[in-house]
């Protein structure tokens, strides 16, 4: 029987060709993170061991608190805070232990060491990767107050009590008001989660829970001593499977039950408005900006809308990845025609970056069969996507007087698709796939009848497309031409 991977175990295993060791092994903890799945670990976790193996500095160890389960923390308590980072890539197979994380805790059962360890004065930083959905936002994108799990944390907030969280966000404001009590110092809150301005978000989550809760001293603190940056993040990291933790107990020799897989391509862009010490990410390969937003934007309207071009184009030639779909000809020359045409001339330039070299890389990435990305994994939900990721570039070339029609493409393969799933005539490996869209029942009434004229019932689902694409002439007739093209 293989042993466990543990900081005695590994002593004994190192070295191996082809696997690292923990860069650093941190003495204090510096940072607690909020929602410790394999995203964290496979990219901010990794950042900050590499950015304290740089400098020598080993203040950074990080406290990782996970969300609705401790099934991570029975992963990593065997295994002393040890795991793998498996790293696939078309060209790439390897494997480094990251020693980061010098504790996890469960939130049913750790919540008082959460709360001391953000009183700490030598934490500086919390970061999170909770999900949108960790948020607990209303419609309006403001905090749920009304959610009974924040309810309760916000009544133990004014108990000052130490009993369970129940929320990703009451346990944050537990935390500040327990900092401020210490009088610990400033503090800096990083959202690394894919909401757009996550920052500014974020505070505007916490004050409008501290409005609730009646907590005016508080608020007030937060106000002068907390900080919450903006952040982006990239890097592809599919779910683990027991062929993964095959090939890497093949590799290092031992078991790794807290195994996590990534490409090896890894962003991480950062507002630099910090309230006190930090981590050198930027040493480690992040970007330090004074604007986070044009990375955004790049990332969504490349990356992303890229990605559902392919999604629904490549699920309609019967394509089961996003590799698969890549690598069809005619569907990359579509992909790049559409962001050369239409997303390019919309996008300025981050701090410099080459953005026709951005897209070449997405693509490449796009093209390596370990993300395991599924055409109909990324297609789902395209009502909510699509505003999102593509229909910004329309309007941004409608004002400049351009008719975007490869944007108008990507739109035209996302109603031939929504009319086959609906029809039922959607066919994936085998597999008759179904329209999986919080809009499915609106999306399936449009998509009914005859094909002429499918272009203008979709275009009127206002919660998509609103009144001003709707009603626009040009785009409408774009949108046509593009669905004739397609169906024919």
């Amino acid at each position: 029987m293989t042993a466990r991977l543990s900081r005695a175990t590994l002593t004994g295993a190192l070295p191996r060709p082809d696997v690292r060791g923990p860069a650093l092994v941190p003495a204090r903890t510096g940072v607690v993170h909020l929602g410790l799945g394999a995203f964290h670990r496979a990219h901010q976790a990794v950042l900050t061991e590499d950015a304290a193996a740089v400098t020598g500095d080993d203040r950074w160890g990080v406290l990782g608190v996970t969300q609705r389960s401790p099934r991570v923390v029975e992963q990593l308590a065997p295994q002393d805070g040890l795991y793998g980072v498996l790293t696939l890539d078309t060209d790439r197979s390897d494997l480094r232990v990251v020693g980061a994380l010098r504790e996890a805790v469960f939130p049913g059962t750790g919540t008082p060491r959460v709360l001391t360890t953000v009183a700490d004065p030598g934490t500086h930083v919390v970061t999170l990767t909770v999900t949108e959905k960790g948020y607990r936002l209303d419609p309006h994108g403001r905090a749920d107050v009304a959610d009974e799990q924040v309810r309760a944390d916000l009544a133990a907030l004014r108990d000052a009590s130490d009993e369970a969280a129940r929320s990703a966000t009451g346990l944050l404001v537990r935390a500040l008001d327990r900092r401020r009590r210490a009088d610990a110092g400033p503090l800096t809150v990083v959202c690394c989660d894919n909401l757009t301005g996550n920052g500014a978000l974020l505070a505007r989550v916490v004050d409008d829970l501290l409005v609730a809760a009646g907590a005016d001293d508080l608020r007030a603190w937060v106000a002068e001593s907390v900080r919450f940056p903006s952040t982006m993040v990239d890097r592809i990291v599919p779910a683990t499977t027991a062929a993964h933790r095959e090939r890497a107990r093949a590799l290092l020799g031992l078991t790794d039950e807290a195994l996590v897989v990534g490409e090896s391509f890894t962003q991480w862009v950062i507002e630099d408005a910090f309230a006190g010490p930090r981590p050198a990410w930027e040493l480690a390969g992040a970007t330090l900006t004074r604007a986070v937003e044009p990375y955004e934007r790049a990332k969504l309207r490349l990356l992303n809308a890229t990605h559902s071009l392919l999604a629904y184009a490549g699920a309609l030639r019967g394509h089961a990845t996003i590799a698969e779909a890549v690598t069809d000809p005619e569907l990359h020359a579509w992909a790049v025609a559409f962001t050369d045409a239409d997303v390019l001339p919309t996008l300025d330039s981050p701090d410099g970056a080459d953005l026709v070299a951005y897209r070449d890389s997405v693509l490449r990435r796009f093209a390596n069969p370990a993300t395991g990305h599924t055409t109909v994994q990324v297609a789902m939900d395209g009502s909510a996507k699509l505003p999102q990721r593509v229909l910004g570039t329309v309007r941004d070339r409608l004002a400049a007087g351009a008719v975007p029609e490869h944007a108008a493409l990507v739109v035209a393969a996302w109603m031939a698709y929504v009319r086959a799933a609906c029809a039922g005539d959607l066919v994936v490996t085998g597999r008759t796939v179904p329209l999986d869209d919080p809009l499915a029942d609106e999306l399936a009434t449009a998509a009914a009848g005859p094909l002429t004229g499918l272009a203008d019932r979709l275009l009127g689902v206002e919660a998509v497309f609103g009144q001003d694409l709707r009603d626009h002439h040009a785009f409408r007739s774009a949108v046509t031409a593009a669905l004739r093209t397609l169906t024919r």
